[in-house]
């Protein structure tokens, strides 16, 4: 199961959710294509590679008419940078750019407009319901009906594109499920068009309902209403740990400097709890290098190290200090019988000391069984993928021994 999962560890907004998945793989002129499906005119979506905290990744920036000035970093907007709005209160509000810019429109005219666009139905489908979400949040924090909330800069084409923007993201992805840890909000005030209040924002407080969330990591605001909205309509399960495969991660990057990392971290993994079709174990790596050895040497402590128990042993060429030609010798190990691999090591071959890492070893169920034929008996052993056999193969020992009886090539041998 191919599982999206969000790390709000530093909150979350629209544009560092747009950041991360196109940072995960989401292919941005898809995007941009996308968007022009809602037939709105006066925008500009880039992505600028960026870092905080020593991490690399996207910060989307939407330039309207050509105004890159919301791009400064200023103590009026927020850390996201694309959040945007005073609608009411709490609504992200951090763009500093002139409004002028913005077009107010009201939740009515919003849904219109996106239910009459051509985008994909799985991504206009998750754009309305975020925006509802967001409606909601405000009908119940002013006390008003859904259709009379008016969005301001949030039905603003920076906010409508971050948002749709996210929907279409999900939807070219198309994870089985979605996932996200604890939530932080941030900490410290708001200012909004109502005055100064506590962080969360009312909208943003409702918004995350549900949710495991954190409060006085950052003394900012840190997950705006959008990134609540994003969260609210489309996480399957809140969790607090997991087992899985990490496949890939993304990046989105806030606008502010700050002094802890400023980013959402989006990431798809296979989660360990589902029926692979491969088994997994996690085993000890041992490397050695040595310069010392002959040949002679090495392929009696290869043999010695498979008696104590290693899975696995190779030899590979290496060039070492003072430029000697040396081997590294390289052993595979579960915990059991680990120090029986340590002691050969020691004791037959010529190394003093040596490194040793975790691996994580995924391989192929196997079953050996004994087949009988005009040659006598021999090993096959089988690999089953999902349960069904995907290939055979005779064991080496046996097919030379079938190839000198029969006088024929080691791969002309068959049972």
């Amino acid at each position: 199961m191919k599982t999206l999962h969000f790390d709000c560890f530093a909150g979350i907004s629209g544009d560092m959710t747009l950041g991360a998945l196109v940072d995960l793989g989401v292919d941005p002129e898809y995007l941009k294509a996308e968007l022009a499906k809602l037939n709105l005119d006066g925008w500009k979506l880039d992505f600028v590679k960026e870092r905080r905290g020593g991490i690399t990744g996207l910060h989307a920036v939407v330039d309207l008419d050509g105004d890159t000035s919301h791009i400064a970093d200023d103590e009026d907007r927020r850390h996201h940078g694309d959040d945007h709005g005073h609608h009411h209160c709490g609504h992200d509000h951090a763009r500093a750019h002139d409004h002028t810019h913005h077009v107010h429109r009201r939740w009515t005219d919003i849904r219109l407009l996106i239910a009459r666009s051509d985008i994909a139905e799985g991504a206009k489908t998750r754009a309305l319901d975020i925006f509802t979400r967001i409606a909601e949040a405000e009908s119940k924090v002013h006390d008003t009906p859904v259709e009379d909330v008016a969005f301001h800069e949030v039905g603003a084409l920076d906010s409508i594109i971050d948002i749709v923007g996210a929907a279409i993201c999900l939807d070219f992805l198309k994870p089985d499920r979605i996932t996200c840890g604890e939530v932080e909000l941030g900490g410290g005030v708001v200012r909004c068009a109502h005055g100064t209040l506590p962080v969360p924002a009312p909208a943003t407080q409702l918004l995350v309902r549900g949710m495991p969330v954190a409060t006085g990591g950052f003394d900012k605001e840190m997950t705006t209403p959008t990134g609540a909205a994003i969260l609210a309509a489309s996480v399957d399960e809140f969790i607090t740990t997991a087992r899985f495969w990490e496949l890939r991660t993304g990046c989105g990057i806030g606008t502010r400097n700050m002094e802890r990392p400023n980013f959402l971290r989006v990431s798809l993994r296979e989660e360990a709890g589902e029926a692979a079709p491969w088994k997994t174990e996690t085993l000890t790596l041992v490397e050695a290098a040595i310069d010392d050895m002959t040949g002679e040497a090495f392929g009696f402590l290869m043999e010695s190290l498979f008696e104590a128990g290693a899975l696995d042993v190779t030899l590979s060429p290496c060039v070492m200090k003072k430029s000697r030609p040396g081997t590294i010798v390289s052993i595979l190990a579960n915990a059991e019988r680990l120090d029986s691999v340590r002691r050969t090591l020691f004791h037959r071959s010529s190394t003093i000391g040596f490194r040793e890492t975790e691996a994580r070893r995924l391989y192929l169920e196997r079953r050996e069984e004994i087949q009988h034929g005009e040659f006598g008996a021999a090993r096959v052993k089988t690999a089953f993928w999902d349960g069904e056999p995907l290939r055979a193969k005779m064991e080496a020992d046996d097919r030379a021994r079938i190839a000198r009886e029969k006088n024929c090539a080691l791969d002309q041998a068959a049972h």
